[in-house]
């Protein structure tokens, strides 16, 4: 069995991702940032693998020289 971690917003700052929450669900609304899981009423965390491999993602694009 794996084990995934999840990690909520102060998660996501810490892994230097500081966008805003408008900005954060417009990304998501267009399938460009990982959909977050309801863990409560009001509170959303995200899969830590997804986030990591987004940011993974982005340096990709920036070494190939392709902008986002």
């Amino acid at each position: 069995m794996s084990t995934q971690q999840l990690i909520d917003g102060a998660g996501l700052v810490e892994k230097g991702i500081r966008y805003s929450r408008q900005h954060l669900h417009r990304l998501i609304l267009a399938g460009k940032f990982p959909k977050p899981v309801k863990i409560g009423d009001n509170r959303n965390a995200w899969i830590e693998a997804e986030v990591d491999a987004y940011i993974a993602a982005r340096i990709a694009q920036r070494d190939a020289g392709k902008a986002a």
